[in-house]
């Protein structure tokens, strides 16, 4: 989620900066490993990895690191038993270990190369390898299993590998009013989004600013848009004719997600003749007895997340073991809790 807008910024942007990653969880923590953010020079900064707790403690070591360019890891530990300071003051249970580097030079590269595989909708793999007290940083495109990686790279020396996946998409067939706060959750929790509707002069960018605008029949908009099965789709125009034609094309491709906005009784009319799978979820939205457009939004928004994490759990079950998380291979003695370690 972080992620995508940490590389559209870097995308544009000369300045340095610094980048912090989660790269080792023990216990309880408000974000798992692999979670980002960046440190701007101008104090702002883009994304998170505490509710707050940390990022003050963080921005202070940023000179150092821009002076140097040397990355280093800083452990904090939240278990009250354990650490005076942190464990008493936060208490959250876990321990944290971050990771800092400079964005500059050929991280600063590397991660523009990402985000062009990343818009273009391919997977990209940040793999780091120790070099002294510096890091070499290498793209792998796409899922790599553990062995071919171990043969191409020194695993001995692999710091920690990030993942950067393509923003799911999600298609809103029907630019209504609930589309409206739709678009604008759902890109807040890392869909890019297209809206679309036979009615043109609901598609505006005003309307809907940062989704993609296809007008059309229902045929046209499944055929143009070449909806495929890591698609994820709200039908929502309220248009009994236009969401059944629109769920007769869609149905069959088996999207990740089919959500169908409406009354169990109006549902019941939609799907009458057509084929029912478990990827649909009717009415869409967790039951949180939401009412109107932004609480509609919220509960939609939950079950999504819902769904995603529960593929993430499924890839892993089945065997992706490195897909969705990095490789640690600590070096030295342990450090301190809230003490950086120079990556020697």
């Amino acid at each position: 989620m972080d992620t995508y807008r940490i590389l559209e910024y870097l995308r544009g942007n000369e300045g340095p900066a610094v980048l912090a990653t989660v790269i080792a969880v023990e216990g309880h923590s408000y974000r798992k490993e692999g979670a980002a953010m960046l440190f701007l020079p101008n104090g702002g900064t883009i994304g998170s990895i505490s509710p707050g707790c940390l990022e003050s403690d963080l921005a202070e070591r940023m000179p150092v690191i821009l002076g140097d360019g040397s990355p280093e890891i800083v452990t904090y530990n939240m278990k009250p038993e354990e650490d005076p300071i942190w464990g008493e003051a936060i208490g959250c249970g876990g321990v944290i270990r971050v990771l800092l580097e400079s964005v500059q030079g050929r991280l600063l590269t590397i991660l523009r190369k990402a985000y062009l595989e990343v818009d273009s909708g391919r997977e990209t793999h940040l793999v780091r390898e120790r070099r002294g007290s510096r890091i070499r940083y290498s793209l792998v495109g796409g899922y790599v299993p553990t062995k071919p990686i171990a043969r191409k790279h020194d695993i001995r020396n692999q710091l920690y590998k990030s993942i950067f996946v393509p923003r799911p998409r999600m298609i809103l067939f029907g630019a209504g009013q609930d589309s409206i706060f739709l678009n604008l959750t759902l890109q807040r929790i890392g869909f890019r989004v297209v809206v679309s509707d036979w009615r043109t002069d609901l598609l505006t960018s005003e309307r809907f600013p940062g989704a993609e605008l296809v007008s059309g029949v229902p045929r046209e908009i499944v055929h143009s848009l070449v909806v495929g099965r890591d698609d994820y789709v709200v039908v929502c125009s309220h248009q009994m004719r236009q969401d059944k034609e629109f769920l007769r094309f869609v149905l069959p491709i088996r999207p990740a997600y089919i959500g169908i906005m409406g009354s169990r009784k109006r549902i019941i009319h939609l799907l009458d003749g057509l084929p029912v799978t478990p990827n649909v979820y009717a009415p869409v939205g967790l039951d949180i007895g939401a009412e109107g457009p932004e609480e509609i939004a919220v509960s939609v928004a939950a079950e999504l997340i819902a769904v995603r994490a529960s593929k993430k759990t499924t890839a892993l079950r089945e065997g992706a073991e490195d897909a969705h998380s990095g490789y640690l291979f600590s070096g030295g003695a342990e450090q301190e809790n809230g003490l950086s370690q120079n990556i020697r």
